[in-house]
């Protein structure tokens, strides 16, 4: 089985992570994966916001904590992540961003970097404080948020993959 069908088949979103960040070149070729996602008609219409600052991950974790009700780390102790925000002007922004992501999960993989989507991006950047952030990052435009992809090393082995469900696929 080729190398990249072997990533495909075994990434796991990742719960736990070390408080370690990761090397800068293993980081920049994750971003640099994420830029080379398909998007519609070339387009290009997503961003990524690199977060290795600690303070604003940690800002970034309560923004997200709030809008969940919950009283947590919706980041799982990940010390760096990605956000994957796209131009909503480009009629594609949603499918487009969703490939960026998927492109920096599966190279995380493929680098021994562990990653999880974690949702919620969307109402952080639409809400004030978010919009103020972005505005502090000199981000503009009329960018929606995609998601933020939580990156480090796994603080315990992966499981599994659950068994693929019946009626996957259907041939026609």
């Amino acid at each position: 089985m080729s190398e990249t069908l072997t990533i495909l088949k075994t990434r796991r979103s990742c719960r736990a992570y070390k408080p370690e960040l990761i090397e800068e070149e293993k980081l920049n070729a994750i971003i640099e994966a994420g830029t080379y996602a398909a998007t519609g008609m070339g387009k290009q219409s997503p961003i990524i916001i690199a977060v290795t600052d600690k303070a604003l991950r940690d800002r970034l974790s309560k923004m997200n904590a709030s809008i969940l009700g919950a009283d947590m780390d919706p980041f799982y102790g990940a010390p760096e992540l990605l956000i994957v925000l796209a131009n909503k002007d480009i009629p594609t922004y949603i499918y487009d961003g969703s490939l960026v992501m998927g492109n920096l999960m599966n190279a995380a993989a493929d680098l021994g970097v562990a990653s999880c989507w974690i949702h919620r991006a969307k109402e952080e950047f639409e809400s004030e404080e978010g919009k103020a952030l972005l505005k502090e990052l000199g981000i503009e435009g009329n960018y929606e948020g995609i998601g933020h992809l939580v990156l480090g090393y796994a603080a315990k082995p992966e499981g599994p993959a659950a068994p693929r469900k019946e009626g996957y696929v259907v041939r026609a």
